[in-house]
């Protein structure tokens, strides 16, 4: 069980920040030197999808617990 909460954690973490690196490469959010690079747009969504992959390992995990363990 500890290691679908550390799926969860990661994968959260890493979409959240795949959605500021994106928003930073289009140019949404502004005042980083990220702001506006092509390079944090496409690096963004990549990061992005790989954080909610790993979220969802973990949650599948999770609920794939039987009642009562752990």
């Amino acid at each position: 069980m500890a290691k679908a909460w550390i799926f969860l954690a990661i994968g959260v973490l890493l979409a959240l920040t795949g959605l500021v690196w994106t928003l930073q490469g289009v140019g949404i959010v502004g005042g980083s030197v990220m702001s506006g690079v092509t390079t944090w747009a496409i690096i963004g969504p990549i990061v992005l999808v790989i954080g909610l992959v790993l979220a969802l390992v973990g949650l599948r995990r999770l609920r794939g617990r039987p009642k009562g363990k752990g």
